[in-house]
């Protein structure tokens, strides 16, 4: 009877952990990390082919939202390794490129502005209730693409940055810099050699600063001597749905010094505003798209000088 009990439930447990454990020793060892110090070796898990974002799973923690592999348990952990170990493995692994906390978390927001927090917990306009004395037209324009410059202000090696790092594209002979993207917050950067860097997709300011500092993270896990400077909201790009078609033959013929329309060639009638300085795309649908700002405020104020015009000349439909 005893042994049946070891069979059917102590055995199976034993061999779940012992295996576990030696699974987390490889992984280490793969990833070139060692359980009992506490330096963080320059080769990390993004680097390696073994580790595959498969492998990643989210566990919520009362502090901040981190991911850990499938096969790391921090029950069998702690009874394996001793307590100091197991915090330096578990400082090394929250340390990594794919380990990142969530943007709520206030350790994440180092370097960003109070206003850019207000701003990023606004988050989707239209969730919100519109405030009338800032929008009287009732409708706020929604962000869909932020471009941002960055100067990591150090020489950088393209090649050794497209053979060892992650969802990098390095073409010299099509374009002079690597084109690099994560999943979070979705982005898109443009890394050259001098060190300049693009940042272009983000949804908000401070989703943009955030990509910038995760790819200058990167750069510096590479071996480079990556800084953080002169980070700069270069365009906004917004757009809104003013619910109403519009007659562009007559906008064109009245605001002829700031509008172009050209149907042969463009099915939108172009408005350049002067004060403030925006480009806006009108279409006759009631589709407006709103760029060239550099600051959110400037799209807003845009929109509520051309939303009169839009409803002078709007279309009545018989």
């Amino acid at each position: 009877m005893c042994w049946s009990i070891f069979e059917n439930r102590i055995k199976p447990k034993i061999t779940v952990s012992v295996h576990a454990y030696f699974r987390v020793l490889t992984w280490l060892n793969v990833s070139g990390r060692s359980p009992n110090s506490k330096t963080q070796a320059i080769a990390s898990p993004h680097r390696s082919k073994k580790t595959s974002s498969s492998f990643i799973h989210k566990r919520e923690t009362k502090e901040s939202q981190i991911t850990l592999p499938l096969y790391i348990n921090t029950h069998f952990t702690k009874s394996f390794f001793p307590l100091q170990s197991f915090r330096s493995v578990y400082k090394s692994l929250t340390s990594s490129f794919y380990f990142a906390k969530s943007p709520r978390n206030p350790r994440f927001r180092v370097g960003i502005s109070k206003r850019e927090r207000q701003m990023t917990d606004q988050g989707l306009e239209g969730s919100n209730p519109v405030d009338l004395a800032e929008h009287p037209s009732g409708i706020v324009p929604t962000l869909q693409n932020i471009v941002s410059t960055v100067n990591l202000d150090c020489k950088l090696d393209l090649k050794a940055i497209a053979l060892q790092a992650r969802n990098a594209e390095y073409n010299p002979k099509r374009f002079a810099a690597v084109i690099m993207r994560i999943r979070e917050p979705k982005t898109t950067a443009l890394i050259f050699a001098s060190g300049k860097m693009v940042c272009t997709g983000a949804k908000s300011e401070y989703f943009s600063k955030m990509a910038a500092r995760k790819y200058a993270r990167i750069v510096q896990k590479l071996g480079f001597p990556a800084k953080f400077k002169d980070f700069k909201i270069q365009n906004i790009v917004g757009s809104c749905d003013v619910k109403f078609p519009i007659r562009l033959e007559g906008l064109a013929y009245s605001h002829a010094a700031f509008s172009s329309y050209e149907p042969e060639l463009f099915p939108g009638l172009i408005y350049r505003m002067k004060v403030p300085k925006i480009v806006l795309l009108i279409f006759v649908s009631g589709k407006i798209v709103i760029t060239g700002a550099k600051m959110r405020e400037e799209t807003y104020k845009a929109f509520e000088n051309i939303y009169p015009v839009l409803t002078e000349f709007r279309k009545i439909q018989q």
